[in-house]
């Protein structure tokens, strides 16, 4: 039987994969492992919970709060903020669970269930998976004055907002930057914040009615942001998903600048601030091979992960290092957060851009991307990615081809039911036949009898 955390909570469509009676078992199950583990001990329970606004949302919310409440956890209603939001108010609160409500970058229809341990922390995996063992059991429901209490955060959207702006080393006076919120759950939180951080800004994208996230705007669709940051002469542009724990970047003159040449500019920056611990930055094996040569001049060091912020998460906690992230565009500054924060990624970009004078591109350019081509394939069986004998030989054969000059990546999505062909190369059009004939191989090994 398949797991059903993925990389980033519980995802999929939404009211045939993620229902409301899910969302009340989760959370009637994770209120139940958290207290035997003694998060709870002493004290009466408090979770904080969020939405990202999909209209999906409003349903899974109401299940998730009566979930926790029937289990005697008093609920605090953050409503629609940011993920990163969430597990900030966790932490600041002193909250022993935060819960968000979303499906991130992906389309509308689908939705997620995403929890925080105390601190704002992630689930470990030993967790999650006791969460689902315990799932549907019979268990003593408390009565009277046991049960949990519900009621709104009004500040959630404020405290969030001011986190954000203390943690900006400068001001942003001077700057143009064009927001795109992916009608989502940064429409308020960022236009905000880049305000009160010194920034003119123009937002895009910001527009949310619960079925338009993700639709056409955001760090998964740059077209709208790379016209609108030349057309009004922006210094340059950021995109967020739906859920805001991504953050993209478009320069002055429209080109994308992604979360690998994001997370360099912030490596070197923190480093000539003598705040990147060990002169270390984390990444996944996803990151692109140029961003490895640009940090190997730089004299940084590069750890590389599982794909998966969690995992990025994990190996800087156990290393002490400061930042760390996805090519998405999930960073990790962990002096300021215990997540991946696309608004607070995006103001430490432009407060680099305006402590240096130096235009985004000019920053951008200490890496040059190696041509990287992604194939999805979808109807197979993704079990068998590591271990199939015959594909195994095909990618051993595939890197021959690349004689050190590039590489390739075979892994199942932890989002979706897909394989992931990843192939990089010095040569664009080597780099896509290599890619197309992998994912043939693909869909002639593990096809779906």
């Amino acid at each position: 039987m398949a797991r059903l955390f993925g990389t980033d909570g519980v995802r999929g469509l939404a009211n045939q994969d993620i229902t409301a009676e899910l969302a009340l078992d989760l959370a009637v199950a994770a209120a139940h492992v958290l207290a035997e583990s003694g998060e709870f001990e002493g004290h009466r329970p408090t979770a904080v919970v969020g939405t990202d606004g999909r209209a999906s949302g409003e349903f899974l919310l109401a299940a998730t709060v009566a979930g926790l409440a029937s289990a005697g956890v008093d609920v605090l209603d953050a409503g629609v903020l940011p993920t990163p939001g969430i597990a900030f108010l966790t932490a600041d609160l002193g909250a022993d669970l935060g819960v968000m409500i979303s499906a991130s970058h992906n389309p509308m229809p689908d939705n997620g269930i995403k929890f925080f341990a105390r601190g704002g922390q992630k689930l470990p995996d030993q967790v999650e998976d006791a969460i689902e063992a315990r799932m549907r059991e019979r268990w003593q429901r408390p009565t009277g004055a046991g049960v949990g209490r519900i009621r709104r955060l009004d500040q959630a959207l404020e405290r969030y907002v001011q986190h954000l702006v203390v943690a900006l080393p400068n001001r942003l006076d001077g700057l143009h930057v064009v927001l795109d919120t992916a009608n989502g759950a940064a429409s308020v939180a960022s236009p905000e914040a880049f305000r009160r951080g010194g920034a003119r800004v123009s937002v895009i994208g910001n527009a949310p009615d619960g079925l338009n996230i993700n639709d056409g705007y955001g760090s998964t669709h740059l077209e709208h942001l790379c016209e609108a940051v030349v057309t009004q002469g922006a210094d340059f542009g950021i995109a967020h998903d739906g859920d805001a724990d991504r953050c993209l970047a478009v320069d002055a003159s429209g080109r994308s600048v992604d979360g690998d040449q994001i997370m360099s500019i912030l490596a070197i920056s923190l480093r000539d601030k003598g705040r990147l611990a060990s002169d270390t930055l984390v990444a996944t094996v996803m990151s692109n091979l140029g961003m490895l040569q640009a940090m190997e001049r730089s004299a940084i060091t590069v750890r590389q992960t599982a794909v998966g912020d969690r995992y990025v998460l994990e190996d800087m906690k156990a290393g002490g290092y400061a930042l760390g992230g996805e090519q998405s565009g999930h960073v990790i500054l962990l002096d300021h957060g215990t997540t991946g924060d696309g608004i607070l990624t995006g103001l430490m970009l432009a407060a680099r851009v305006a402590e240096t004078g130096r235009a985004l591109d000019e920053l951008a350019s200490v890496m040059t991307r190696l041509p990287q081509v992604l194939v999805n394939v979808r109807g197979v069986d993704t079990s068998q990615v590591d271990s199939h004998v015959a594909l195994l030989e095909d990618v051993a054969k595939a890197s021959d081809e690349l004689d050190g000059s590039g590489r390739v990546l075979l892994r199942k999505s932890g989002t979706e039911p897909l394989v992931r062909v990843m192939v990089e190369a010095t040569d664009e059009s080597q780099a896509l036949a290599v890619a197309q004939r992998l994912a043939d191989s693909v869909r002639l090994y593990l096809a779906l009898r």
